[in-house]
């Protein structure tokens, strides 16, 4: 049996995102902020998200924008405080980002007995936040202290919006991070959340992978597309395509959710999803 089939219950798993508003100390948290809030706009779209039928919850604060590089403790003290409330209300596994900073991501892991990880675990990028480089080694020695061995780490092959400055083609960083980091899984994306990510780009990676990591789709998946990508990868980490109206700011519309799965079902039982 592979890990996601153990993990997920399902061969193509749909990662569903978990966007959490603005977080105190984000330039977004107003004075009339407050995290009940917050709190309350995570039970609704986290219930939209397993009422549709999605296979597992990635919990992210995706309007902590601008991102940090290395994040104000309150940043994952937030979340951890968000996933603690609803902890008993997740049916399906977890998963968190605290994005842009993988350290963070490993160490909330920890804390709230995460499931999974997604980030940027490794490469040297340069973007809107300025340079960063990213130490894998030291994450991975981090992640082996904590005990977390169950732990299944999804990397960032190419971070939306950022640029790699390492100028190998994705299949060839694909297979150097395999054979020194042995990642659970690699998740491909286009330049910007919802951007959709190149069927040639995604097959290239999942060849070289095969047998050896897991391929996600990480932007872009919509409802006339998923079929291509799933046929090219083993899962897929979905999060605008689920909102009202397709839009990132948006909440999560149940009925997107319903209808998008119940598509992915029927490629699961007819074989088309690969």
């Amino acid at each position: 049996m592979s890990w996601i089939q153990e993990l997920f219950g399902v061969e193509k798993p749909i990662i569903a995102m978990l966007h959490l508003e603005p977080l105190p100390g984000d330039p977004a948290w107003g004075s009339d902020s407050r995290m009940e809030r917050v709190v309350e706009l995570a039970r609704q779209d986290l219930r939209a998200l397993q009422d549709g039928g999605v296979d597992a919850v990635l919990v992210s604060n995706e309007f902590s924008l601008p991102y940090q590089r290395h994040m104000s403790f309150v940043t994952p003290a937030a979340m951890a405080r968000v996933i603690g409330e609803l902890r008993r209300e997740f049916r399906v596994p977890m998963g968190v980002d605290c994005i842009s900073d993988g350290l963070a991501s490993i160490e909330l892991a920890a804390a709230v007995d995460a499931a999974f990880v997604r980030g940027t675990f490794s490469g040297v990028y340069v973007g809107d936040g300025g340079f960063y480089n990213n130490d894998i080694g030291e994450l991975l020695r981090r992640k082996a202290a904590l005990g977390l061995e169950r732990l299944r780490m999804l990397y960032f092959l190419n971070p939306e919006s950022d640029g790699n400055l390492d100028t190998r083609p994705l299949h060839q960083i694909a297979r150097s991070l395999i054979a020194k980091t042995a990642p659970d899984g690699l998740c491909v994306s286009a330049s910007a959340a919802g951007e959709d990510v190149s069927v040639e780009a995604l097959d290239r990676v999942w060849r070289e992978a095969q047998g050896r990591a897991a391929v996600f789709c990480n932007t872009g998946c919509r409802v006339e597309t998923i079929q291509n990508k799933l046929a090219v990868c083993d899962g897929a980490v979905v999060g605008t395509t689920f909102k009202v109206e397709g839009a990132f700011r948006a909440r999560v519309d149940a009925r997107r959710v319903a209808e998008f799965m119940s598509v992915v079902r029927g490629l699961r039982r007819t074989g088309d999803a690969g």
